[in-house]
């Protein structure tokens, strides 16, 4: 590189000369030099996405059944052959402590279900005193059915299941009605408004990293910017694919915090570059063609951690891991077009409406780093084997809880206590027994003959762990036929899965005479999914980690960061379930957020965690390693490179670190288990990750290994492309004033 006094500034943005600046480089150029242009040109897309969700947008929807399985057949029988069974119900429960028996009584009931039966969406109703309903012994507890004209709950509207349970409220006489199922759960929940706190808590701490208003506000609008065009374009989405609706807040988690941290790696690097005497236009092309390519890696790595998610084979994996790559591609193209052009706007003046905060010593430029980072940096590297060991121990002492999780799909058993699921959940188990709960549906398939239906009654009253069977009921063409069975053990009981598993294994079988029966229901559905997720697992994470490694390959010219990075991911990943199982075991822990009993798991979020939290993991192994991969380019020097690359990337990991934390914490409070669960885990792994994983084990490690980090064999360098993610800092550093660790560390003023 020619060699210039360090008073000369030099113009990246130039497109002509020995060192153009890279596609990001001349698209940053473009978007600062023209960005009234650009800043209107995505307030159009936000006007295009607005008009493509009115005249296009459709329902959420989600189908959990496992494809294929018995409980899939079953519910696709019962569509087909009973018409009304085979969609979304709701339990219509009636408790009175002195009996139902009363004319009065029974006269309100008649004229609640009456009015019930005028509510849209449902299209029929089993009164809970009629001939298809059911009594308690003591007659004081009463059960039916509302059956719904939608297939799913998402699909039923809030606001007609609010009608329901208004009418449902009014309590006389001592009659006392509840209603329970998963449009009910869905209504009951709320919504807190989790996007606008994460967004408030992410800019005080933008505010106190940067102490500037206008530097704060930068990632900000960029991530807003980003936010108003994905999650408006989701609507769209699930016209053209099922999307379930809790994919909105995944998608706002995920576009908010990258969105965030990526634009706070960027306004770094461009004060870095300002305090280097770059003008604005040519800090902004530096930021983008050095920073800016560690960030479209970062966003890679998340996209091909969501795209595992497609290897589940499961339609509402496919539509969460789209809607999340959505976010995260607009967001990288927000970083790339948009943050330029408010750098444009904003740049000259980043340094404006200053708080006054607290400062230690001289004011330092913005690419110097503080003395306790370099000491930090200093002592991992004296101290590697000791700081290897304890990061190896801390992360599996806080995974080891993981190892006692139970797997399911929480029911209405799990709500608060003061909500109509819960009351009418256990009311029912109280009446009843905990198996009415989650009774059983079997149907046969066409061609079973009378002496089946009358045979398998008595053949199932004899299997041990059922309390109940109803008589058969014929289909329309009387070629096949349903009938309940109630288990005498509650829906997330193993030995209610043992007696699926017995009755399709061995006693229905037995029947005969060619006669298949299917067992279904909500309770043989949430078992068949949970096993077929859980036979799925290893393909998303062979096929994850093995994508992600290849790219860091490519990215860092590295086998062992590869490798160790691939690693440590699955080590802080493994930790933050741990903490997971410990909040879901209802104890201290969990009634600090919210879940007062012991809860289980539902299979598919760790595995949707998994592929978020491995693809956020990687940006922050991606931010600090490809400084470090500069400094080595640079020097030579492996202990100095680890170093100065932990030292001078600490302060924006921890402040990327933080603000993630803070967006997924805000999702904790949400009444919904699963994105409760999922805010706790991710908000947990990023905590871990950059905490204890970067900032410790990663160090520690390369320190152990030496030149190793970066050996690649000879045959394989010259095969693979060259990303250059670490960029070319070389290009726009003013010549003749290496950067040093000294002259980071010493402070200017």
């Amino acid at each position: 590189m020619s060699q210039q006094p360090r008073g000369d500034r030099r113009t990246a943005a130039a497109d002509t000369g020995p060192h153009r600046p890279g596609p990001l480089g001349r698209i940053a150029g473009w978007s600062f030099r023209h960005r009234g242009r650009t800043v209107l040109l995505w307030l159009l897309a936000v006007g295009v996405a607005v008009g493509l969700a009115a005249g296009f947008g459709a329902k959420y929807s989600a189908d959990y059944s496992a494809p294929g399985s018995d409980s899939k057949q079953a519910q696709q029988l019962l569509g087909r052959d009973f018409p009304g069974l085979g969609g979304e119900s709701i339990s219509l429960v009636l408790h009175a402590d002195g009996g139902l028996a009363d004319a009065a009584t029974r006269t309100e009931v008649h004229d609640l279900v009456a009015r019930m039966a005028a509510v849209t969406h449902v299209s029929g109703i089993d009164d809970p005193l009629g001939p298809r309903g059911k009594v308690s012994p003591d007659g004081r507890t009463a059960l039916g059915q509302i059956h719904l004209d939608v297939a799913n709950p998402p699909d039923m509207p809030k606001a007609d299941t609010h009608q329901l349970l208004d009418l449902a409220h009014p309590a006389t006489g001592g009659l006392h009605v509840s209603l329970e199922g998963m449009a009910v759960q869905q209504a009951e929940q709320g919504s807190i408004g989790s996007e606008g706190i994460g967004m408030a808590a992410a800019a005080l701490i933008l505010v106190l990293t940067f102490g500037s208003v206008v530097a704060a506000g930068l990632p900000l609008l960029t991530a807003v910017g980003g936010l108003a065009v994905s999650s408006t374009l989701l609507p769209v989405l699930a016209a053209l694919m099922p999307v379930p609706d809790w994919s909105t807040s995944l998608a706002a988690m995920l576009g908010i915090g990258v969105g965030i941290d990526y634009a706070l790696l960027l306004v770094t690097r461009y004060r870095e570059w300002r305090a280097e005497g770059l003008e604005a236009e040519s800090a902004t092309v530096a930021a983008l063609d050095t920073a800016g390519r560690a960030v479209v890696v970062a966003g890679t790595t998340v996209v091909v951690s969501m795209l595992g998610l497609f290897a589940m084979g499961l339609s509402f994996m496919r539509g969460a891991a789209v809607a999340a790559i959505l976010s995260v591609l607009i967001v990288l193209a927000a970083s790339a077009t948009l943050f330029p052009a408010l750098l444009g706007c904003l740049g000259r003046h980043i340094e404006r409406l200053r708080l006054p905060l607290p400062r230690r010593g001289a004011r330092r430029p913005a690419n110097t780093v503080s003395a306790g980072w370099l000491r930090w940096s200093r002592l991992v590297e004296r101290h590697r084997v000791l700081g290897a060991v304890t990061g190896v121990v801390v992360l599996l002492a806080l995974a080891a809880p993981f190892l006692g999780v139970r797997f399911g799909f929480p029911d209405a058993g799990n709500d608060p206590a003061g909500r109509s699921n819960r009351q009418a959940y256990d009311t029912v188990a109280a009446g009843f027994g905990p198996g009415s709960n989650g009774p059983l549906l079997l149907v046969s398939e066409p061609g079973a003959g009378a002496d089946a239906a009358s045979a398998l009654p008595g053949l199932l009253r004899a299997v041990p762990g059922v309390a109940a069977v109803t008589a058969p009921v014929p289909s329309a063409d009387g070629k096949s036929f349903m009938l309940t069975v109630v288990p005498t053990t509650g829906p997330q009981s193993s030995a209610t899965g043992d007696l699926v598993r017995d009755l399709r294994d061995h006693v229905l079988p037995a029947v005969g005479g060619g006669v298949r029966v299917h067992v279904g229901g909500a309770t043989a559905s949430a078992i068949d999914s949970t096993e077929n997720i859980s036979r799925r697992i290893p393909l998303l994470v062979g096929g994850v980690v093995t994508v992600s490694m290849l790219l860091l390959v490519v990215a860092f010219r590295s086998l062992a960061v590869a490798l160790k990075a691939a690693v440590m991911n699955l080590l802080s990943v493994a930790a933050s379930y741990g903490v997971v199982a410990l909040v879901l075991q209802g104890g201290t822990a969990g009634k600090l957020v919210g879940i007062d009993n012991p809860t289980p798991l539902p299979a598919f979020v760790p595995v949707l965690t998994f592929a978020v939290l491995f693809g956020l993991s990687m940006d922050y192994e991606v931010f600090l390693v490809s400084r470090m991969r500069e400094a080595w380019l640079r020097s030579g020097d492996n202990g100095e490179s680890i170093v100065s690359g932990l030292a001078g990337t600490a302060r924006v990991i921890t402040a990327a670190a933080a603000i993630m934390v803070a967006v997924f914490a805000a999702f904790v409070p949400s009444p919904d288990l699963a994105i409760k669960v999922i805010g706790i885990g991710m908000g947990s792994a990023i905590l871990i990750d950059a905490t204890l994983v970067r900032l410790l084990l990663v160090p520690a490690v390369m320190h152990l290994l030496g030149r190793g980090n970066w050996w690649l064999p000879g045959r394989l360098d010259r095969r693979l492309p060259q990303l250059h993610v670490e960029g070319h800092a070389d290009r726009y550093l003013p010549a003749g004033e290496p950067a040093t660790e000294e002259r980071l560390a010493t402070p200017v003023g």
